[in-house]
C-alpha cells in the first residue's frame, strides 16, 4: 500500500510539473503573440549579436523625440535618449550606460557618405539600425536586443507601477515653450508621474548633457528599487501589453523570451550601477578619447565595476574625523548661511530643522528652502522640507528633512556608526555614497550627493555630522 501511495505521489508529482510547465509555456507564448502583433517589429540583421543561453546579454533602450506629427509625415526625428542595459549572471548588479547624445561622431549614412555629427543623428539618417550600427563602432560593444519606445510608453507605464518616488536634486523650471518644453517641478522628494515624470527625466535646458543622462539613471534606479520584480509578476500581462502596443523591438519568439526571463530571474535583488561616460564638455559636442571609452565600456561590461564597500568598511570610514577647514577636504565653515535658511522654515514644519554647519567651498544656496507635504505609499501625510546648494553648472546637492519615518529612498541602507556614537545610514552607488541619512524620534534627515556624485565619500559624511538644529 505505501508503494503504491508512493508511486501514486510520484504520478501526481510529476503531472502537476508537466501542467505547470505547459501553462508557462503558453503564457510565454502570449506574451510572444503580443510583442508579434501589438507593436512593429524592428528588423536589424547582422548589426544585433544574438546571445546564447545563459550568457550575459545587452540591451539598446532607444527613446525618439519625435513628435506625433512628425511620425505621421514620416519623419524619425533624432533619438533623445539611448541606454545601454547589462544582465550578466556573473556580476553583482546590473549596469546601466546612458551615451551622451551629443557625443561627437561619424555616423555612416545609408547613401555611402560619412557625416561628423553628433550620435542621436545616427537616428534621423537611419532609424535604429543605422543608431545600432554607429554605437557598435564607436564602442566597440555587441548589442543582443533593442527596444524603441516613444514618450507615450514612458508616460504609461510610470502610471501603471503606481508612479515612482524621486528624489529631485533642485528646481526645474521653463516657461518658453518655443525653445524647450515646458516644466516647473519643485525640489525635493516626491512622487513623479506620467507627463511630470517624462518632463523631467527629458529636461535638457539648463544643465549639461552628462547631468541629463545621470537623472534619467537616477530615475530608473529609484523605479527599480520601488516597484520590485513581484508587481512586473503580478501585472504582466498589463506590461506585455503595453510594451507590445508603444514599443519596437527585434524581441520575438518564446524561446528569445524565455531566455531573457531566465536572465531577468538572476538579476533580481541585484542593485542597478550607474555608469558614467567618460567624456569632455565642448560648446556644441561631447567628445570622449578612445582611452575614454574603452574605460567606460570596461566599467559597463564588467557591472558597473567594483561593489560597494562591506559594512565594516563603511562603519570605518564614518569614524574618521573630517578636517572642515582643510583646503584637502574642500569643505568650509558655513553656520552662518546654513543657519538663516534653516530659520526660514519656522514654524512651516513642526519638526526640527536640521542645517549643514559645512559646506563645499565654491558652493551657494540657491532658491528660497523649500517646505512642503507629501503622502506615503498609504496616503498618510507628512511634513517634508528641503534645502538645495549648488556647486556648479546642473551638479547641485542638498538636506532633506521630513516626518515619514521610512521612505523608500532608505530601503537597504547601510547602518553606520559616527564620532560619539552618532547613528547614520548610507546608501551607496558603487563606491560612491549617494546618501547618508540621520533619524531622530520623531524625523529623518539626508544629505544628498549630485547626480554626477561630484562629492567625495569623506564630504558626504562631513556634512551630514554637521547638522544641526536651528538655534545651536
Amino acid at each position: 500500500m505505501r508503494r503504491r501511495f508512493l508511486a501514486a505521489g510520484v504520478i501526481i508529482a510529476a503531472l502537476s510539473a508537466v501542467a505547470t510547465a505547459a501553462a508557462g509555456l503558453l503564457e510565454l507564448r502570449d506574451y510572444a503573440s503580443s510583442l508579434s502583433h501589438g507593436g512593429k517589429r524592428l528588423h536589424l540583421g547582422s548589426e544585433i549579436t544574438a546571445a546564447e543561453a545563459g550568457a550575459p546579454q545587452t540591451f539598446l533602450v532607444i527613446g525618439s523625440d519625435a513628435r506625433v506629427a512628425e511620425r505621421r509625415k514620416g519623419i524619425r526625428g533624432n533619438s533623445d535618449t539611448m541606454i545601454l542595459v547589462r544582465l550578466d549572471p556573473a556580476q553583482r548588479a546590473s549596469a546601466l550606460l546612458s551615451i551622451p547624445r551629443d557625443l561627437k561622431v561619424t555616423i555612416d549614412l545609408p547613401s555611402g557618405a560619412v557625416k561628423t555629427a553628433k550620435i542621436n543623428n545616427a537616428y534621423f539618417e537611419g532609424g535604429p539600425r543605422l543608431t545600432v550600427q554607429t554605437i557598435r563602432r564607436v564602442l566597440h560593444v555587441e548589442v543582443n536586443h533593442v527596444v524603441n519606445l516613444n514618450f507615450r510608453a514612458f508616460k504609461e507605464a510610470v502610471n501603471r507601477i503606481g508612479c515612482v518616488y524621486v528624489d529631485i536634486d533642485r528646481r526645474y523650471f521653463n516657461a518658453d515653450a518655443l525653445a524647450y518644453a515646458t516644466i516647473d517641478v519643485q525640489p525635493g522628494y516626491q512622487k513623479m508621474c506620467g507627463e511630470k515624470a517624462l518632463d523631467y527625466v527629458r529636461f535638457r535646458h539648463d544643465d549639461s548633457d552628462l547631468v541629463r543622462a545621470a537623472r534619467q539613471q537616477d530615475f530608473l534606479r529609484h523605479a527599480k528599487d520601488q516597484v520590485g520584480v513581484r508587481r512586473i509578476i503580478e501585472d504582466r500581462k498589463q506590461f506585455v501589453r503595453l510594451f507590445g502596443r508603444y514599443a519596437e523591438t527585434d524581441i520575438r519568439g518564446t524561446d528569445e523570451i524565455l531566455q531573457i526571463f531566465k536572465l531577468c530571474a538572476f538579476s533580481v535583488g541585484r542593485p542597478i550601477r550607474e555608469v558614467h561616460f567618460r567624456t569632455t564638455l565642448g560648446p556644441s559636442f561631447v567628445t570622449s578619447s578612445p582611452q575614454q571609452i574603452d574605460e567606460t565600456v570596461n566599467e559597463f561590461l564588467n557591472g558597473g565595476g567594483p561593489g560597494a564597500p562591506p559594512p565594516a568598511a563603511a562603519t570605518g570610514r564614518a569614524h574618521r574625523r573630517p578636517r572642515p577647514s582643510s583646503s584637502s577636504s574642500g569643505l568650509e565653515p558655513d553656520k552662518q548661511f546654513g543657519e538663516d535658511e534653516a530659520r526660514q522654515l519656522a514654524g512651516a514644519v513642526h519638526f526640527p530643522v536640521l542645517y549643514p554647519r559645512l559646506r563645499l567651498a565654491a558652493s551657494t544656496y540657491v532658491d528660497p528652502p523649500r517646505a512642503y507635504g507629501i503622502d506615503d505609499y498609504d496616503g498618510r501625510h507628512h511634513e517634508a522640507y528641503r534645502l538645495v546648494l549648488r556647486q556648479g553648472i546642473g551638479d547641485y546637492y542638498g538636506v532633506q528633512g521630513m516626518s515619514w519615518p521610512d521612505p523608500p529612498i532608505l530601503t537597504g541602507a547601510r547602518p553606520a556608526r559616527g564620532p560619539g556614537g552618532r547613528r547614520f545610514e548610507l546608501v551607496y552607488d558603487g563606491d560612491h555614497l549617494r546618501l547618508v541619512a540621520v533619524r531622530t524620534p520623531g524625523a529623518v534627515y539626508w544629505v544628498s550627493n549630485t547626480l554626477l556624485l561630484s562629492l567625495t565619500n569623506r564630504q558626504m559624511l562631513a556634512i551630514a555630522r554637521s547638522l544641526t538644529p536651528a538655534g545651536r
